[in-house]
């Protein structure tokens, strides 16, 4: 691995981290599909109220990394360790339960069409009946739709909002569960420049107010700027280079460059 100095400082924009024990520790993962063999020996941490950010090109395994973390798929060799449990020996009870602790942003915002935004939310509620909170189910669905700005939106349908405000939704019901860990998948994809850039400034507030780390997967450089404290660039199934952005924009390793050109 490529490794720079001082792998947690600051973006320029993104708030200071609290170094401490990784939140997520993953140690010599391979993961192969017949003959494809996508993850090769990949390492990574991730650590408390971090933003980490995932480059790499189409194929090369940033989705099927996110897959083994969510417990969606499983390594065929490797240590994943998130909030200090062993993922690949848990019963699909203690599963069930971590899931509550790691929030999945899916790129395609993934809400259920037939339901109202209140019932979005509700649904992972109704699931993890022993997350909700004294204040009752409705008092946490208006209070989170407040925090990502949509609490007008409870009565509409999906199909009644823009791209931007369903993924402020989906948002919405990943942090109603008040995870430790957000995963973000291509969380700017799709949308429009002025609606990237508040969908970017949204991750950092949630990054500051609720303490979360986060990964982010992107293709999107100006996200990547912005939001890491750290970014990691997958090549060739494993972590090739990592650092803050402006390191990995000073080095002069082609195979790094090639993403910065």
């Amino acid at each position: 691995m490529n490794t720079l100095n001082d792998p947690v400082a600051t973006a320029s924009s993104a708030p200071p981290v609290a170094v401490g024990a990784p939140l997520i520790h993953i140690r010599g993962v391979h993961k192969s599909f017949g003959d494809n063999h996508v993850l090769k020996g990949f390492d990574m941490d991730l650590f408390p109220q971090e933003n980490l950010v995932i480059i790499g090109k189409s194929g090369s395994g940033k989705s099927v990394l996110i897959k083994c973390l969510v417990g969606l798929e499983y390594p065929d060799e490797g240590v994943v360790e998130i909030l200090g449990k062993n993922l690949l020996k848990l019963s699909q009870i203690e599963l069930d339960e971590l899931r509550t602790e790691v929030g999945f942003l899916f790129q395609g915002s993934a809400l259920y069409d037939s339901m109202t935004v209140r019932e979005n939310l509700q649904f992972p509620l109704r699931r993890h009946p022993n997350r909700i909170l004294p204040e009752g189910e409705e008092t946490m669905i208006l209070r989170t739709l407040e925090s990502v700005g949509l609490a007008h939106t409870v009565n509409m349908k999906p199909s009644e909002l823009s791209g931007g405000m369903k993924r402020r939704i989906a948002l919405a019901r990943t942090l109603i569960l008040q995870p430790k860990i957000i995963l973000y998948d291509e969380p700017t994809s799709g949308l429009d420049p002025i609606t990237a850039k508040e969908i970017i400034q949204l991750i950092l507030r949630i990054q500051a107010e609720q303490q979360t780390a986060s990964i982010i997967i992107t293709h999107d450089l100006d996200c990547a700027r912005v939001i890491a404290n750290r970014v990691i660039i997958l090549v060739e199934g494993i972590n090739y280079a990592e650092g803050t952005y402006q390191q990995l924009t000073s080095n002069r390793d082609p195979k790094v460059q090639a993403f910065f050109k």
